[in-house]
């Protein structure tokens, strides 16, 4: 790219910590002995689909919409009517999400290429932090459930009250690593709200692709812009900046 940044952002979920594979742990740790008949594979496509929440209630939560609580339920009654699976009720779900978020940290770890990329960070000067698309609080916990305190910047939405792809919120990120948008990199793993969202606001986007997809790649009618990098693992990051 021949672009050389002071100062590197990062999404959180999926791209420094795994959360599809925490939430497949949870699923099973709280839900294991009312779905004795799951297969692995029934496994593995209950938590897929409720990881990719196809009806939009984190969405809707982001907008104001639904409360935080309400959309993980919401998510969960999705996939258990996919999974051909009665609805719990109010009583039973509020029990289930009770459990579910004593349980969650307990699987939160950070992806293995994160904490080399950092020590690389470090050693060449590049400060680093994080900008998410939930309250700064909750994320925080979770950063430092998964061995990440060191990430001591961290913008979530209620710090400025918006959220990714809003400019604001990437330009909060900047401005507390005390960088600009023109010296600045964003790391994600959604191309639209990560990666085209943060060249729009300024920065260097950075689309992490660990699935490794063709590119360009059509994602909700956008192709892959060139000012849009796009890399497998966080290892690739430094041949970047």
């Amino acid at each position: 790219m021949g672009r050389s940044v002071d100062a590197v952002l990062f999404d959180i979920d999926e791209t420094l910590i795994d959360l599809q594979a925490a939430m497949g742990s949870t699923l099973q740790a709280v839900s294991a002995t009312d779905l004795t008949h799951f297969s692995a594979a029934d496994w593995e496509a209950y938590t897929s689909l409720f990881a990719a929440d196809p009806q939009g209630h984190y969405d809707a939560y982001l907008a104001g919409r639904l409360g935080f609580a309400d959309q993980r339920v919401l998510r969960l009654q999705h996939a258990r009517e996919e999974a051909g699976l009665a609805p719990l009720d109010s009583d039973a779900a509020r029990a289930w999400n009770d459990a579910y978020e004593q349980t969650l940290p307990q699987y939160f770890q950070a992806f293995d290429d994160v904490v080399p990329l950092l020590d690389a960070l470090e050693a060449h000067g590049v400060a680093y932090g994080a900008v998410s698309n939930n309250v700064h609080d909750y994320q925080r916990a979770k950063l430092d459930a998964a061995g990440l305190e060191r990430i001591k910047v961290l913008v979530g939405i209620d710090t400025v009250g918006v959220a990714k792809p809003d400019p604001a919120i990437f330009h909060e990120g900047v401005r507390l690593l005390g960088s600009t948008p023109q010296r600045s990199a964003y790391v994600g793993d959604n191309l639209v709200v990560d990666g085209i969202g943060a060249a729009n606001a300024g920065l260097l986007g950075v689309w992490l692709d660990r699935a490794d997809n063709p590119s360009p790649v059509r994602t909700d009618g956008a192709v892959v812009p060139p000012e849009v990098s796009s890399i497998a693992s966080l290892g690739e990051l430094l041949d970047l900046v």
